[in-house]
């Protein structure tokens, strides 16, 4: 094309090289981290072919250019029946707040999910059944009002669109799985959180336990000072709540593997979730390969 006016066409080309190279490293530290993610749970069962890591290695680098997201995180896989959702999560610079799901059927090409509200995770938490694999197919479910025990006043229809019970089931799915080892995320006094540069990972032995771990979503229960203090806690890495205070710790399942160099962490009550961390490292995130679907028998199986 024409040169800019005081725009030699060399320095042009060197500037368009450049930013190629920037991309192409950047594309190569995504795919070095997700081929670990993937690496680090292949033990669980959760495993991508070839051609889907290949179109996900490209397509993370391309998501964080296109929506300005600072990092994109490959979060999982929902089984359908006639096709699986991939899916993505794009955050900005507070990490705990600003956070967008997108999903695919190959890959390559994303959609935008709307975020989920308490209401959309509360009528999708009714249906029963299947992902069928297609946004568009709708759910429904035959609900009984009650007035009182013995009297029931009407029947509700209650219908849901497949992608809106996708963006809820993710939404809970991270309420109730998504975890980050302590200290791994500071909150500064203006409420920002962001990655603690400071963070080496947990000591082997710290990393075996349940109260290491944070739940990375907003705590339920909002911790005063005087708490913090008799608990010897820290306000600006203890801002969230703890896994070894949840009443039911019992759906944890924490295990060293390959000697102690990896730490899992699974939730009985979604099959196919995995939270992984390499003591002494930087490494950890999770994965969810799975229907979609809460274990709902659990508690009984206790």
């Amino acid at each position: 094309g024409p040169t800019t006016p005081g725009q030699p066409e060399p320095e042009r080309r060197h500037r368009r090289q450049r930013s190629a190279i920037a991309i192409t490293i950047t594309i190569t530290m995504q795919a070095d981290f997700l081929q670990q993610q993937l690496d680090f749970v292949s033990s669980q069962g959760l495993v991508l072919s070839t051609e889907h890591k290949a179109a996900l290695q490209v397509s993370l680098e391309l998501l964080r250019r296109n929506y300005k997201f600072n990092h994109v995180y490959f979060w999982g896989r929902i089984l359908g029946l006639s096709a699986d959702y991939f899916i993505v999560q794009g955050v900005g610079p507070n990490e705990l707040m600003e956070r967008k799901s997108l999903y695919s059927f190959n890959c390559m090409d994303w959609k935008l999910l709307p975020p989920a509200t308490d209401e959309m995770i509360a009528r999708s938490m009714l249906l029963r059944g299947r992902f069928m694999g297609d946004p568009s197919h709708e759910h429904e479910k035959t609900v009984a009002k009650k007035e009182n025990e013995e009297q029931v006043i009407q029947d509700t229809e209650i219908k849901v669109k497949e992608e809106e019970r996708l963006t809820a089931t993710i939404a809970l799915i991270n309420r109730e799985t998504a975890v980050i080892p302590r200290a791994a995320f500071i909150v500064t006094p203006q409420n920002d959180v962001h990655r603690n540069r400071s963070f080496e990972g947990l000591s082997v032995t710290e990393a075996g336990k349940l109260k290491s771990y944070l739940h990375f979503t907003n705590p339920l229960v909002s911790k005063t000072k005087s708490i913090l203090m008799q608990a010897n806690l820290e306000e600006s890495i203890d801002f969230l709540d703890c896994l070894e205070d949840d009443e039911l710790k019992v759906f944890w399942s924490l295990q060293y593997e390959r000697g102690n160099k990896l730490v899992i962490l699974r939730n009985v009550l979604w099959p196919g979730y995995a939270f992984f961390h390499v003591p002494e490292t930087t490494q950890f995130g999770h994965i969810y390969m799975g229907l979609g679907a809460k274990n709902i028998d659990f508690p009984f199986m206790i």
